[in-house]
């Protein structure tokens, strides 16, 4: 009879950890169990994202799930396995050790997520096996047997196909159970190598006042060599009795962990023999058919840069409407507190500081959301390891890999989740080259910078959304070749190196779960209105202020910019900008925007609006396009938007980035070259393309 883990208190939220190999859709069934009962964070000391949720057992009773990184394995390869192996195993400060594991595997890949099983089994907590992805397996005419194949491991096992939300209630029922059976360790590591780990398991119990057996898993870790100088998971003697095993088993000639992987392996396919069978269906499935397209070298990239063709161009068009009522809200807003207060500073820093600010960059959140619905459209139908495979024929030539491309395609929504995907990246110089480049690729917060400029040098309504979304695919463009010179240069130079070889999983095509993508959408969008309602509001009334005092004599709303602080700072800059194009007010939103490169618009809203004399709220496209340089020349010329444009393409201008590069590098080095490098690459290009422009008669 198996053991049974004792029932956990009334009074105390179970919590379970959901592990998995990636592409098993873990994180599918995650938002399945826990709808928009979810918190997002960061583990502490590193960027690797924490996502907890909560929801209830069958019996009422509240329960905690931890959406752990994917993992092939707990000896990690990655700093993404290494906090699923630490958190499993207690070792983060602040995640208890889980009190119990959803085991998440794909079922037309039972025998290679088996791998990953058995060592999750090792750690003695009560699992439940969630066969995800049945009609996957069905569609290769793969037959599984869940209630043989709980019988072969000992634990519960429910089959799920989490996008459909098919076996949840199955799913909750058996995380409801208070006699989860804990596993017992059914498969055998070779004779010679029993003795040396029975052993460690008794020094570990004695150390950690536990049983043997639970300590089964921890020996194979230390056996492994791990330096745990950062935790207290084990004792000295413990660790000096496993250098003396591996010395002995190196002696012998004895290659012990390719034993003790071949021992799993071998116990996973007599599991996959007795609960697996497989049907007539062996020729090509329908993931063969498309990739023999979408991986073609010609077709492949017809699709690709058609892809992202159709996703700007629905940038400007889908999200038309919305904007504009947005813009119209904010525009009346601001108007009906202009009427609603008495005149005075009050209310301009509500109207000119916080509705203008605000209201300047929400306006482009359509935009942002479009663009967050298609990434995670390409990610959940397994279309982005595609991408990855065309790019390596580019990447590679460059000195990285196609595993490098994800990274920086997902730096297109923004470059921290993007520095914080390099992580997945074995070798340290070719991740901290990714690193290095990832914030080149246009973010999201560039949008609203694009998007205003594009509107100011085609102010005409009746221009082609067509011919914008060309410009903006230009602009993204210019980014990513930028991004692929430098990983090239620096491959070449400070990070030289090998160029390494392609290995990845690319993951079956699959219907996309609308819910998982528009709660992922609906995630990185609140970052984005968190910011502008904490980050922007705060830098707009900062800049209200800098704008509006000290008040100039004669209170004229012409010279009071010039006079305050922020014109005083434009001024101060502007010798050094003006080769570029830019005017002094031009200047202060460039200062703004090193915050986050949105603040721009949100600055030159507040610049604008300040100078602005009338009662009524001009958009911010047209109060641009009336500014004069002294001799009448207009100061946004197309010209001058192209080199505008062109600076926020390459210069690094977002504190948080800078943060978080000197988190995963640990050091401050990286980032102040970073920010040296992309700010003086975007000074000089601009340079050239203004005075270029110049002398070829461009306005």
């Amino acid at each position: 009879m198996l053991p049974v883990a004792p029932a956990p208190a009334q009074d105390k939220t179970a919590t379970f950890a959901l592990v998995g190999n990636p592409n098993c859709g873990k994180s599918t069934l995650f938002n399945a169990l826990t709808g928009m009962r979810q918190k997002v964070g960061n583990y502490p000391g590193v960027t690797v994202e924490k996502k907890v949720g909560e929801l209830f057992s069958l019996h009422g009773r509240p329960m905690q799930i931890i959406d752990l990184p994917g993992a092939y394995s707990l000896s990690p390869r990655s700093p993404d396995e290494a906090i699923t192996r630490d958190v499993l195993l207690g070792r983060i400060s602040d995640t208890s050790r889980p009190d119990k594991i959803i085991c998440v595997v794909d079922a037309s890949n039972l025998e290679r997520n088996l791998f990953l099983v058995t060592q999750v089994l090792d750690l003695g907590v009560p699992t439940v096996l969630a066969l995800n992805m049945m009609d996957l397996a069905h569609d290769k005419g793969i037959s599984l047997n869940p209630e043989e194949l709980s019988r072969e491991l000992g634990i519960p096992v429910v089959a799920c196909q989490a996008h459909k939300k098919i076996g949840i209630t199955e799913l909750r029922q058996a995380m409801s159970r208070t006699d989860l059976p804990v596993p017992v360790r059914r498969w055998r590591i070779p004779e010679l190598l029993e003795d040396a780990v029975e052993e460690l398991c008794q020094a570990l119990a004695g150390e950690n006042r536990s049983e043997p057996k639970q300590e089964f898993a921890r020996a194979l870790i230390l056996l492994a060599g791990e330096n745990a100088s950062s935790h207290s998971a084990f004792g000295s003697e413990s660790q000096k009795l496993a250098q003396r095993f591996r010395l002995q088993l190196e002696a012998q000639g004895i290659d012990w962990h390719e034993a003790v992987v071949a021992a799993r392996y071998q116990y996973a396919q007599g599991v996959c023999e007795q609960a697996v069978r497989s049907g007539g269906n062996a020729g090509e499935d329908h993931s063969d058919r498309l990739d023999a397209v979408l991986t073609h070298p010609i077709w492949g990239w017809a699709v690709f840069l058609g892809l992202m063709a159709f996703m700007f161009f629905s940038i400007f068009t889908l999200a038309t409407y919305p904007m504009d009522w947005v813009e119209g809200g904010f525009t009346r807003l601001a108007n009906a507190v202009k009427q609603a207060m008495p005149p005075g500073d009050l209310r301009d820093l509500m109207t000119d500081g916080v509705v203008a600010g605000v209201g300047g960059v929400l306006v482009f959140l359509p935009q942002i959301l479009i663009l967050f619905f298609f990434i995670g459209l390409l990610e959940d139908t397994g279309y982005m390891a595609r991408a990855a495979f065309i790019m390596d024929r580019v990447m590679s030539r460059v000195g990285l890999h196609g595993k490098s491309f994800i990274p920086l395609l997902s730096s297109y929504a923004c470059a921290i989740p993007g520095i914080m995907a390099a992580r997945t990246i074995e070798n340290p110089k070719d991740r901290l080259v990714t690193i290095l480049v990832a914030p080149l690729m246009s973010c999201s917060a560039r949008l609203p910078v694009y998007t205003l400029m594009i509107a100011t040098l085609l102010p005409a309504k009746t221009v082609p959304a067509l011919q914008k979304a060309g410009i903006m695919m230009a602009l993204y463009v210019v980014g990513t070749a930028t991004a692929f010179f430098f990983a090239w240069l620096f491959k070449r130079t400070i990070m030289h190196g090998e160029t390494p070889v392609l290995i990845m999983e690319l993951p079956p095509y699959r219907l996309p779960s609308m819910a998982s993508v528009v709660m992922q959408m609906i995630n990185r969008s609140k970052l984005f209105v968190k910011r502008a309602g904490t980050v922007i509001l705060g830098l707009s009334i900062i800049l209200w202020f800098l704008a509006a005092y000290p008040k100039a004599e004669g209170g004229q709303a012409s010279s009071q910019l010039a006079h305050s602080f922020a014109g005083k700072l434009g001024h101060a800059i502007e010798p050094i900008i003006k080769p570029l194009g830019f005017d002094w007010k031009i200047g202060i939103g460039l200062i703004g925007s090193f915050a986050a490169r949105e603040v721009f618009v949100s600055t030159m809203s507040v610049v604008y609006n300040v100078e602005e004399a009338s009662d009524v709220t001009l958009p911010l496209r047209d109060a641009m396009l009336r500014e004069k340089w002294a001799d009448g020349t207009p100061v946004f010329t197309p010209l001058a938007c192209v080199t505008l444009m062109v600076f926020y393409v390459l210069a690094l201008q977002c504190i948080s980035t800078v943060a978080v590069v000197k988190r995963e590098t640990n050091s401050w080095h990286w980032p102040l070259f970073q920010l040296a490098y992309m700010t003086g690459t975007a000074y000089v290009a601009c340079l050239i393309v203004y005075q270029t422009g110049k002398v070829m008669g461009f306005q």
